[in-house]
């Protein structure tokens, strides 16, 4: 029997590709013991990582390991890990993954890294990570994500990339690279194999892909070195982890799903500063048929600033919901503020905890509750909602998974969109609010 699969997930997004399979956003021995104990092949952590300074990102893989490894020897289950990260590179790479590592007993033969993610047009060719920017293929190193402030790079060659953000420990010329052309010829299974087979210890290994075709024939190799002893950790964005869990493609979820029933009204909470996100909000505002309200972000860093924001807020947002309409509360989109710098960390921070001071105080329930961005989706599930435990149900549109909370929560059965700032074209979540609008 194949060991169950522990998807660490560095904010909420990565549960993108998969249905039926829980999302914890807590790990104690016991929470984890529960988890491998379940009979379905995977489960999520939500560890949001993504939001922490490095040696927090650190301390808390740490945390992780030893309490998986306790909750596998309480269970007698054999797991393996994947270290869920994002798709544009952007992450606490290679830090986690060596935390991991240090922590496991058993010990790990190498790294798989592979940032694939077809549903939002990231693909790599010839070791080059592109993003779909329209009808266009981009080099990721060419877009804003490259320039993100806490975890910009310089180079869309994974191999470079490894070399770069590994401070040169792994030269580009040490990375195992897996090709296009090999995944598609008749022995590439058998190829794949041997290479695992024959990889030295610590090797990283860079697999292209530009469908779930190719990596279906890199996880059919994968798991024939497995069988054999050898042991790697993952990288990896969301289409992996779909075909390392064997979880079958579903049809996108019914708007009968999305809109629950039980509330008033809808709330979309828009903490993503990334262009993308800009333009899917203007193209709302442009539309029409909601009630916007911005939070101003350079108020945030004046004294009772926050209090009197969600002071101004709050009694809006909850009147649109006595009305039955839908609330959108976006952050003001400046990239420079009083607060600091987009991006930034601390800035960052003073922003979520004002969005979920928001959303925790609010009286009225909400029908649905879509919230746009990685960290912002994180926060508003665990710190506003109080979610321990979550059911995957599908994705709203692809590359957008949506969440049943749990019995525990503070709206039980709400239908919770987690939509990644980094997904879709202008009109997605235009698409998106009329399809669950009705």
């Amino acid at each position: 029997m194949p060991p169950l699969i522990a998807v660490l997930d560095d904010d909420p997004t990565g549960t993108q590709t998969v249905h039926g399979i829980d999302v914890l956003t807590e790990w104690t021995v016991e929470a984890l013991a529960a988890a491998l104990a379940d009979p379905r092949p995977c489960f999520f952590v939500l560890t949001n990582s993504r939001s922490l300074a490095e040696p927090e990102a650190i301390a808390l893989a740490r945390e992780l390991a030893a309490n998986l490894r306790a909750a596998a020897e309480k269970t007698n289950t054999e797991y393996t890990v994947i270290s869920r990260g994002d798709s544009t590179l952007r992450g606490h790479f290679p830090a986690e993954t060596d935390a991991l590592q240090a922590l496991d007993a058993r010990g790990y033969d190498g790294v798989v890294v592979i940032p694939a993610f077809f549903e939002a047009g990231r693909y790599t060719v010839d070791d080059v990570h592109y993003v779909a920017e329209g009808d266009r293929l981009v080099p990721a190193a060419e877009t804003e994500f490259a320039r993100d402030a806490t975890f910009g790079y310089r180079h869309s060659n994974l191999r470079q990339w490894i070399e770069e953000k590994t401070g040169g420990r792994i030269p580009a010329d040490r990375v195992l690279s897996v090709p296009l052309a090999i995944l598609r010829a008749p022995d590439g299974v058998a190829w794949v194999r041997d290479r695992l087979l024959g990889a030295a210890r610590g090797t990283c290994v860079v697999v292209n892909a530009t469908s779930y075709g190719d990596l279906e024939v890199f996880v059919h190799g994968l798991l024939l070195a497995e069988a054999a002893g050898r042991r790697f950790l993952g990288r990896t964005a969301a289409g992996f982890v779909r075909v390392r869990a064997g979880v079958a493609p579903q049809p996108l979820l019914d708007p009968a799903v999305l809109r629950g029933n039980e509330g008033q009204g809808g709330l979309v909470v828009i903490g993503s500063y990334t262009a993308k996100t800009t333009a899917q909000l203007d193209a709302v505002r442009l539309r029409g048929g909601v009630d916007t309200f911005e939070l101003d972000v350079g108020r945030l860093a004046q004294p009772g600033g926050e209090a009197a924001e969600l002071a101004r807020l709050r009694p809006a947002i909850e009147a649109a919901f006595r009305d039955d309409r839908t609330a959108v509360l976006y952050t003001s989109r400046a990239k420079e503020t009083a607060l600091g710098r987009a991006g930034d960390l601390t800035a960052g921070r003073a922003v979520s905890d004002a969005l979920v001071n928001l959303v925790r105080g609010l009286t009225v329930r909400p029908r649905f509750l879509i919230a746009k961005g990685g960290i912002t989706s994180s926060d508003i599930a665990v710190r506003a909602l109080g979610v321990r435990r979550a059911l995957i149900l599908g994705q709203a549109e692809p590359g957008i998974p949506v969440w049943r909370t749990g019995p525990e929560s503070r709206w039980p059965g709400l239908a919770y969109v987690v939509f990644p700032g980094n997904v879709g074209d202008q009109h997605t979540l235009l698409r998106l609010l009329e399809k669950v609008q009705g």
